[in-house]
Protein backbone atom coordinates (compact mmCIF):
# COMPACT_ATOMS: atom_id res chain seq x y z
CA UNK A 1 0.00 0.00 0.00
CA UNK A 2 1.40 3.38 -1.01
CA UNK A 3 0.93 6.56 1.00
CA UNK A 4 0.66 9.99 -0.63
CA UNK A 5 3.03 12.61 0.78
CA UNK A 6 1.78 16.19 0.59
CA UNK A 7 3.68 19.36 1.32
CA UNK A 8 2.82 21.70 4.21
CA UNK A 9 0.80 23.77 1.70
CA UNK A 10 -1.22 20.62 0.80
CA UNK A 11 0.38 20.26 -2.64
CA UNK A 12 1.09 16.64 -3.67
CA UNK A 13 4.75 15.60 -3.67
CA UNK A 14 5.10 11.86 -4.24
CA UNK A 15 4.14 8.42 -2.96
CA UNK A 16 6.06 6.33 -0.43
CA UNK A 17 5.63 2.89 1.08
CA UNK A 18 3.60 2.48 4.27
CA UNK A 19 6.80 1.58 6.10
CA UNK A 20 8.50 4.80 4.95
CA UNK A 21 5.44 6.85 5.95
CA UNK A 22 5.48 5.40 9.46
CA UNK A 23 9.19 6.25 9.76
CA UNK A 24 8.32 9.83 8.77
CA UNK A 25 5.69 9.93 11.51
CA UNK A 26 8.07 8.55 14.14
CA UNK A 27 10.76 11.11 13.15
CA UNK A 28 8.04 13.79 13.37
CA UNK A 29 8.75 15.20 9.91
CA UNK A 30 5.17 14.42 8.88
CA UNK A 31 1.76 14.00 10.45
CA UNK A 32 -1.27 11.97 9.45
CA UNK A 33 -3.55 13.96 7.14
CA UNK A 34 -5.91 11.12 6.17
CA UNK A 35 -6.06 7.58 7.49
CA UNK A 36 -7.89 4.31 7.22
CA UNK A 37 -10.53 4.07 9.96
CA UNK A 38 -9.99 0.38 10.61
CA UNK A 39 -6.46 0.04 11.94
CA UNK A 40 -3.51 1.22 13.95
CA UNK A 41 0.23 0.81 13.60
CA UNK A 42 1.47 1.25 17.16
CA UNK A 43 -0.03 4.56 18.28
CA UNK A 44 -0.56 5.85 14.73
CA UNK A 45 -3.64 5.31 12.57
CA UNK A 46 -2.83 3.60 9.25
CA UNK A 47 -2.09 6.61 7.01
CA UNK A 48 -3.27 7.02 3.43
CA UNK A 49 -1.98 10.63 3.22
CA UNK A 50 0.76 12.24 5.31
CA UNK A 51 1.50 15.97 5.39
CA UNK A 52 4.99 17.36 5.92
CA UNK A 53 5.38 19.51 9.02
CA UNK A 54 7.71 21.96 7.22
CA UNK A 55 7.26 23.32 3.73
CA UNK A 56 9.67 21.91 1.14
CA UNK A 57 10.53 24.09 -1.87
CA UNK A 58 9.60 22.17 -5.01
CA UNK A 59 10.53 24.12 -8.10
CA UNK A 60 10.68 20.83 -10.00
CA UNK A 61 6.89 20.45 -9.70
CA UNK A 62 6.41 23.40 -12.01
CA UNK A 63 9.04 22.35 -14.52
CA UNK A 64 8.28 20.07 -17.43
CA UNK A 65 7.60 16.43 -16.62
CA UNK A 66 10.66 14.28 -17.32
CA UNK A 67 10.92 12.28 -20.51
CA UNK A 68 8.39 9.81 -21.76
CA UNK A 69 8.17 6.37 -20.16
CA UNK A 70 5.91 3.37 -20.65
CA UNK A 71 5.09 3.29 -16.93
CA UNK A 72 4.31 7.02 -17.01
CA UNK A 73 1.81 6.56 -19.86
CA UNK A 74 0.03 3.77 -17.94
CA UNK A 75 -0.17 5.98 -14.81
CA UNK A 76 -1.30 9.02 -16.82
CA UNK A 77 -4.15 7.01 -18.36
CA UNK A 78 -5.09 5.23 -15.12
CA UNK A 79 -4.34 1.84 -16.72
CA UNK A 80 -7.52 2.24 -18.78
CA UNK A 81 -7.45 1.40 -22.47
CA UNK A 82 -7.64 4.53 -24.62
CA UNK A 83 -9.91 2.71 -27.10
CA UNK A 84 -12.33 0.50 -25.14
CA UNK A 85 -11.82 1.56 -21.50
CA UNK A 86 -10.78 -1.93 -20.36
CA UNK A 87 -7.68 -2.80 -18.32
CA UNK A 88 -4.59 -1.60 -20.18
CA UNK A 89 -1.40 -3.60 -19.97
CA UNK A 90 0.59 -2.10 -22.83
CA UNK A 91 1.23 1.17 -24.65
CA UNK A 92 0.07 1.87 -28.21
CA UNK A 93 1.55 4.42 -30.60
CA UNK A 94 -1.19 6.53 -32.23
CA UNK A 95 1.07 7.04 -35.25
CA UNK A 96 2.88 3.67 -35.50
CA UNK A 97 6.64 3.66 -35.03
CA UNK A 98 7.03 2.02 -38.45
CA UNK A 99 5.57 5.21 -39.94
CA UNK A 100 7.77 7.60 -38.03
CA UNK A 101 5.80 7.75 -34.77
CA UNK A 102 7.92 8.51 -31.72
CA UNK A 103 7.88 7.66 -28.04
CA UNK A 104 6.28 10.91 -26.89
CA UNK A 105 3.46 11.76 -24.48
CA UNK A 106 1.28 13.03 -27.34
CA UNK A 107 1.79 9.94 -29.54
CA UNK A 108 1.23 7.14 -27.01
CA UNK A 109 -1.79 5.89 -25.14
CA UNK A 110 -2.45 3.00 -22.77
CA UNK A 111 -4.14 0.06 -24.50
CA UNK A 112 -5.38 -3.43 -23.76
CA UNK A 113 -3.85 -6.36 -25.65
CA UNK A 114 -6.98 -6.86 -27.77
CA UNK A 115 -7.23 -3.27 -29.00
CA UNK A 116 -3.48 -3.06 -29.56
CA UNK A 117 -3.59 -6.21 -31.72
CA UNK A 118 -6.70 -5.03 -33.58
CA UNK A 119 -5.17 -1.65 -34.40
CA UNK A 120 -1.89 -3.20 -35.46
CA UNK A 121 0.32 -1.10 -37.74
CA UNK A 122 -2.39 1.42 -38.64
CA UNK A 123 -3.61 4.76 -37.37
CA UNK A 124 -6.82 4.74 -35.32
CA UNK A 125 -8.75 6.20 -38.28
CA UNK A 126 -7.49 3.48 -40.62
CA UNK A 127 -8.41 0.80 -38.08
CA UNK A 128 -11.88 2.30 -37.53
CA UNK A 129 -11.13 2.94 -33.86
CA UNK A 130 -11.68 6.16 -31.92
CA UNK A 131 -9.62 7.46 -29.02
CA UNK A 132 -11.60 8.04 -25.82
CA UNK A 133 -9.35 11.01 -25.02
CA UNK A 134 -6.51 12.84 -26.70
CA UNK A 135 -3.06 11.95 -25.27
CA UNK A 136 -1.38 14.89 -23.53
CA UNK A 137 1.76 15.64 -21.55
CA UNK A 138 0.87 15.09 -17.88
CA UNK A 139 1.62 17.41 -15.00
CA UNK A 140 3.59 16.36 -11.92
CA UNK A 141 0.41 16.47 -9.84
CA UNK A 142 -1.46 14.13 -12.16
CA UNK A 143 1.36 11.57 -12.03
CA UNK A 144 1.24 11.48 -8.21
CA UNK A 145 -2.49 10.66 -8.15
CA UNK A 146 -3.79 7.17 -8.61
Amino acid sequence: MDVLVINADLGPLHRVSLRHAVRMLVRQVAEVHESRPDGLIGVYPVPTVVRLVRYVVTRWRYAAVPGWSRAGVLVRDGRACGYCGGHASTVDHVLPRSRGGRNTWSNTIAACEGCNQRKGDRTPAEAGMTLRSEPTTPSWASLTRR
